[in-house]
């Protein structure tokens, strides 16, 4: 019961427990140190005049972190400044080193920018100082508004185009190819099947004494000479022109052999005649 008690008494304590700043400042310097600008710094309203740094200007603010009530430095467990800049959303935060003493001290230079800082605009920042401790509540407090100079462009990637969306890519197709007349292609296939047509009027002009088309020696060579006919019909709808070679050249050898044999057919009906 005593040990709940005095964690109670700790506790409210610890929220009535205050911090305040000493001497908080801040000063404007050019580059051969010598001050621009140096005002106290009001916990209670900004400064109503931003502060205005140029390229070679540094900005350093000082203070103490006390108790309010005894006076003392203390040192917080986490101390940090955060720009805010309320046109693009954007915000940085900088923590703040602090002596055991509680004293602090901050120096911007915008000859080397701390990466904490947002992208600046034609907009001011919103200087503030966040303090907070576990013994102690927290401490905020609006400083003043910062005005620097604008942020560079970041520089462009040589590769940044490949990421872009690409014009839609539209396909040209080829017009339906066009179907000659019908008298004209039934012309050509005339021509083409009249050699057979000549091959069998004048087969009919023979003797009925000379070989028949259909005997078993004679109608192989007919059935290869109509396989290469059906062969260039293929190659015309499917076949490319490898394949027509080999399958060409495999029914070549066939003809020649299918040929010799007819021949040598008739030829000895030739002799036996005799």
């Amino acid at each position: 019961m005593f040990s709940l008690i005095h964690l109670l008494l700790l506790a409210v304590s610890a929220q009535a427990s205050l911090l305040t700043l000493q001497s908080p400042r801040f000063s404007v310097s050019d580059p051969t140190g010598t001050q621009i600008r140096s005002e106290p710094v009001s916990l209670v309203q900004k400064s109503s005049t931003p502060v205005n740094l140029t390229a070679n200007n540094v900005l350093k603010l000082t203070f103490q972190v006390v108790d309010k009530e005894t006076g003392k430095g203390v040192q917080p467990h986490q101390t940090f400044l955060r720009f805010y800049d309320e046109q693009s959303g954007e915000e940085g935060i900088q923590p703040v080193r602090v002596t055991p003493g509680g004293k602090a001290k901050f120096e911007l230079n915008l000859a080397r920018p701390p990466l904490s800082l947002p992208p600046t605009t034609d907009a001011p920042l919103k200087v503030s100082l966040i303090i907070g401790s576990s013994q102690y509540s927290p401490l905020s407090a609006e400083l003043f508004d910062l005005i620097l100079p604008l942020s560079h462009p970041a520089p462009v990637h040589p590769d940044e185009a490949s990421f872009h969306v690409l014009p839609e890519i539209k396909h040209t197709f080829r017009p339906e190819q066009k179907l000659p007349p019908r008298v004209i292609s039934a012309f050509f296939a005339g021509l083409v099947v009249a050699p057979w047509a000549v091959l069998l009027g004048l087969w009919s002009q023979i003797s009925p004494r000379a070989p028949h088309l259909f005997s078993p020696s004679i109608l192989p060579f007919v059935l290869s000479l109509g396989a290469f006919e059906g062969l260039l019909f293929w190659y015309w709808v499917d076949l490319k022109l490898g394949q027509v070679l080999l399958y060409g050249t495999i029914l070549g050898v066939f003809t020649i052999f299918t040929g010799k044999q007819a021949l040598a057919s008739i030829g000895n009906r030739r002799l036996n005649r005799k």
